[in-house]
């Protein structure tokens, strides 16, 4: 489903390849909306795009990553992440879950306000966290 939201929306984006441009756009991206930048690990993107008129952003990776946050816990980033971004929020959110307990949870949206962070599942979950949290880059799980 991912890939053809991707399609749908590549004709009028901005599309980037390689690592280092595409790590670049991304957290200049985040700062233009005020999203902590630790919120996607971007070591290992290799396809990044924005389309401006729908706010809809993808990133892709090569495969599955796992990240440690000290607070939060793991984290888990697929080969394809999809959102609909705006000031202080993405929507729609798909390709990245969150380890609770002994289950993982796809989240499907994410606000921040000046001091919290709050993470909801299309199930109508929420967790919230202080921003700090999210503002440096998680160790990666191997």
């Amino acid at each position: 489903m991912a890939s053809k939201q991707i399609a749908a929306h590549r004709e009028r984006a901005e599309t980037y390849n390689g690592a280092a441009v595409c790590k670049q756009k991304v957290q200049q991206l985040l700062d233009q909306f005020h999203i902590p930048k630790g919120l996607m690990p971007l070591n290992n993107v290799v396809e990044f795009g924005y389309n401006a008129t729908t706010g809809f952003l993808w990133l892709k990776q090569q495969k599955t990553f796992t990240y440690w946050f000290k607070t939060l816990g793991a984290a888990s980033y697929g080969p394809e992440i999809t959102a609909f971004i705006e000031d202080r929020r993405l929507r729609k959110l798909t390709g990245v879950k969150s380890k609770e307990m002994i289950i993982w949870v796809s989240l499907s949206d994410v606000s921040v306000d000046d001091s919290k962070i709050t993470f909801a599942t299309s199930m109508g979950l929420t967790q919230s966290y202080p921003v700090a949290e999210v503002e440096d880059d998680p160790q990666e799980m191997k």
